[in-house]
């Protein structure tokens, strides 16, 4: 009988999310107060058992599995029926019974209960086939309706949108997406019409509408008679469902079919007198949602962090059983190495959208310096943390080899769903437009420069003081080029958008980086962040070159 000699590659493993991540631990214990960070362990220590236990071992079962929508009973009946995978049923049980939403507005902590939210999202997220995504619409959605001064809407709505029961919590959906708008929302073709009495209803497309089972919307709509272009939206809030569990005046014409985020219910809807509430006035509504996108974009961010996080875990957690050419592959020279930069990258991320929820919390409670800087630094950061995801996604499956290209090892879906981190909520382009916008508004450059120089907080090893002389040498360079050329050359400032705004994004994460080192250093006697940002550096944070508009025109064949 012929004997044969089994060969199995052994799949990576996931261990307690929380416990076994050293930079966000080290990162919680600078910025958090002793007491606070004593009272949240626990919870952030079951969300990371769960996150590597449970929730993943769910996920990878139910792989497989997609939201089916049913659009006819047997007997002709319309009813739009969306059936849901057992990952986001039980992820939104537990991001009801969590305070995935709550934590943000019933914490005792203030202004850092983003951070504890945060935490939380950032190990609840990469488990859960991207239930973050209703989660961050939802949280926008409250905000949104608490700045907006409709009592009458915030006292039916956002007690359920922020519930801990799993019985009474809603979703929202924010339906901005039509098939010519895009993110030129300008171009939104749905109208309001209001009605004899008094009513509003919506007729319209709306293209790409995620989460489409959630239980309300806040959406645009142009009231009859108004002006064509943005000014001319109003903000709408849409109950989704009526007493009956119909959704009245709402057709679901399709699920789409997506590269990723195939968990996702992403529908194409029709509006067809749909019943509606106008929040606010019946013009300017895109500066009326614009609290929602702030939180969504820091969601983004959050989450691109997370997944980074996610692929380094797996690739880690792997090279350490993997053995190859006679060694582990964790012993690898060269392998360690890539996977020492994927760290790097992964935790420049992680500083920066932590950074950004830090000035998210001290803005939502009065503070007028961090909502300034959190107007030019959220794009600048959703844009650069959604790059660096689909890279690092990418970068995490080549460390598995071949595996990383096999369907049922699970891993594939971590860079389909990262593309859409830079697509969604603003692409790179979208984003680094919003940025020079911003920073064409008085005091803006001031209120980067103090960003910078807080989170640099001066070092004193010296490697990082080299380290942060480059961060200010990056920063001063686009502020010189982008003030120069606003004025003599927009085409070309337009042009180099993109570079300039990566270059700021990376040196404001390297700031971070370089301030939480040197904490490290003097705190806890650690020189890992220190090494971590001198990689990190290493990778390049300069991306400002000039390339001429003529050249791009002549590769084009303009």
């Amino acid at each position: 009988m012929t004997s044969y000699t089994s060969f199995n590659q052994p799949p990576p493993s996931l261990g307690n999310q929380y416990v076994d991540d050293v930079a966000l631990r080290s990162l919680l214990r600078r910025i958090l107060p002793a007491e606070m960070r004593e009272s949240i362990e626990s919870e952030l220590h079951e969300m990371g058992e769960l996150a590597g236990g449970e929730l993943y071992e769910l996920s990878l079962r139910d792989r497989l599995n997609e939201p089916t929508l049913t659009q006819w009973s047997p007997w002709g009946e319309r009813i739009d029926k969306i059936e849901l995978t057992a990952v986001w049923k039980r992820a939104e049980e537990l991001a009801a019974t969590r305070g995935l939403v709550a934590t943000a507005y019933d914490s005792p902590h203030g202004a850092l209960a983003r951070i504890h939210q945060f935490a939380l999202v950032f190990l609840f997220g990469p488990s859960t086939d991207t239930y973050s995504c209703p989660l961050a619409m939802t949280d926008g959605a409250a905000r949104c309706l608490l700045s907006s001064g409709e009592q009458e809407l915030v006292d039916r709505a956002v007690p359920r949108l922020t519930s801990r029961d799993p019985e009474k919590f809603w979703t929202s959906g924010q339906w901005m997406t039509e098939s010519r708008g895009g993110s030129d929302v300008s171009q939104t073709e749905t109208t309001a019409r209001l009605g004899a009495d008094g009513k509003w209803s919506l007729w319209g497309r709306k293209w790409f509408t995620s989460a489409a089972t959630s239980q309300i919307a806040l959406t645009l709509a142009r009231p009859e008679g108004n002006p064509a272009g943005s000014r001319g939206l109003a903000m709408f809030y849409v109950e989704t469902f009526d007493e009956t569990a119909q959704r009245p005046g709402i057709r679901v014409n399709r699920l789409k079919d997506k590269l990723g985020t195939r968990k996702l219910p992403t529908a194409e809807l029709s509006l067809e007198g749909a019943p509606a509430q106008l929040v606010g006035a019946t013009s300017r509504g895109v500066r009326q949602i614009t609290p929602m996108l702030n939180i969504t974009r820091t969601w983004n961010g959050v989450i691109a962090a997370a997944t980074l996080r996610r692929g380094v875990a797996l690739a880690t957690n792997y090279a350490q059983k993997r053995h190859a050419f006679g060694h582990r592959l964790a012993d690898k020279p060269l392998h360690s190495d890539t996977l020492a930069g994927m760290h790097a990258e992964a935790e420049g991320a992680m500083h920066f959208a932590f950074r950004i929820a830090t000035l998210l919390g001290r803005a939502e409670h009065g503070d007028d310096e961090a909502a300034l800087r959190l107007r030019v630094l959220t794009p600048i950061m959703k844009l650069t943390t959604g790059r660096q995801a689909v890279n690092g996604s990418s970068e995490a499956l080549e460390a598995f080899g071949g595996a990383g290209y096999i369907e049922d090892t699970g891993l594939p879906s971590l860079l389909r769903d990262a593309q859409v981190l830079s697509i969604w909520e603003g692409t790179t382009n979208v984003l680094a437009l919003d940025m020079l916008r911003a920073l064409s508004q008085q005091e803006a450059w001031g209120a980067v420069e103090r960003e910078i120089e807080e989170l640099l907080a001066t070092p004193s090893d010296e490697s990082l003081k080299e380290a942060a002389e480059q961060v200010l040498s990056a920063t001063s360079t686009v502020r010189a080029w982008i003030q120069e050329t606003a004025l003599e050359k927009p085409e070309q400032l337009e042009a180099d958008a993109r570079r300039a705004a990566l270059t700021l994004g990376r040196s404001l994460e390297l700031a971070a980086m370089i301030g939480h080192a040197q904490w490290a250093l003097d705190t806890e006697s650690d020189p890992r962040p220190a090494a971590v940002a001198r990689r990190f550096l290493g990778h390049g944070i300069k991306q400002t070159q000039s390339l001429p508009v003529s050249d791009a025109k002549h590769i084009l064949g303009h």
